[in-house]
């Protein structure tokens, strides 16, 4: 099977669980084939944790679920050592981080401490636990669910944390035809225990070595360029993208090119993909009247294609 039928074919997995949502399935798939972490943010009961549920098993990954409390410990996430009597000595007990995706549900009901420890995992790919740094399996990819933040007990994640998210999407509610589907339909959660996974780690490991591989010409980098230039200039946002942002966006649209067909990325890949992979670490300016998302639409809208 090559590459585009297992796409199609996660895709048509994936689209048959959540119902109604074609582009932002397409996003949690480029994003994990990026090889970058996914935040899904949106209000109780949408389907975010169904969805990071799908992901993992669809592809085919080891997971482990931590649901993110205001009394969640890092020690919680990473394991600890425990004195056994048998050995005379400290064993390691290894926590749920050890996995290659991590569901990390509503990862904002945490305290600073805790989200912070998430920090090096994302980075790295590895922990540093009582002054020994291991490594995690790889891959390794979070996907973090998170409430609005005007829902009580929910601690506003920092740049540095928000950073380190390839994405963040939005579901929102279904319209009323895919509405009916769940509604008639099975149990969504009986329905994702079954799915079976459909990538190997090795199938996983090239598809991500053809992302890498999409060509990028001279002129998409010189429209790339000119976005990230926009966002740096006052004019939108208060400040601009980092380079590691930049490169993160190019490797989300090489990622929406290879979705696409393609081996070369096109000017509506960028565009496809700017909001979600952007909107996360910028702030508007005050005078703007709008959100993150819809500013970074409406700078889009204005600066001219190649």
């Amino acid at each position: 099977m090559d590459a585009q039928a297992k796409i199609k074919a996660l895709l048509t997995q994936l689209n048959t669980i959540i119902v109604g949502k074609p582009a932002q399935v397409s996003d949690g798939v480029a994003c994990l084939l990026a090889g970058g972490h996914l935040l899904i943010e949106d209000a109780p009961g949408v389907g975010k944790t169904t969805l990071a549920h799908a992901l993992s098993r669809s592809f085919g990954l080891q997971f482990s679920r931590v649901q993110f409390t205001a009394d969640l410990m890092p020690s919680d996430l990473s394991g600890v050592s425990i004195y056994d009597r048998n050995q005379n000595t400290f064993v390691f007990h290894p926590g749920p981080i050890f996995a290659q995706v991590l569901l990390a549900d509503e990862i904002n009901r945490a305290s600073p401490k805790t989200q912070s420890a998430l920090l090096e995992a994302m980075e790295e790919r590895q922990v540093t636990i009582e002054g020994e740094t291991r490594p995690l399996p790889l891959p390794f990819f979070v996907i973090a669910t998170q409430n609005p933040q005007e829902q009580l007990g929910t601690h506003p994640l920092p740049e540095s944390q928000l950073d380190r998210f390839l994405m963040r999407i939005s579901l929102g509610y279904p319209d009323r035809a895919s509405e009916r589907e769940l509604l008639a339909g099975r149990e969504r959660r009986e329905m994702v225990e079954q799915l079976p996974g459909l990538l190997t780690s090795a199938e996983l490991k090239a598809l991500q070595q053809q992302v890498l591989a999409v060509h990028a010409a001279a002129p998409l980098l010189d429209y790339l360029q000119d976005l990230i230039a926009a966002t740096r200039n006052g004019r939108w946002f208060v400040q601009g993208l980092s380079p590691r942002a930049g490169l993160a966006v190019l490797r989300a649209a090489k990622a929406q090119a290879l979705i696409s067909g393609r081996d070369y990325v096109a000017p509506d890949d960028v565009q496809a993909i700017l909001p979600q992979t952007t909107a996360h670490r910028l702030v508007p300016v005050a005078s703007a009247g709008r959100g993150p998302l819809e500013q970074v639409r409406a700078m889009l809208d204005a600066v001219p294609l190649p």
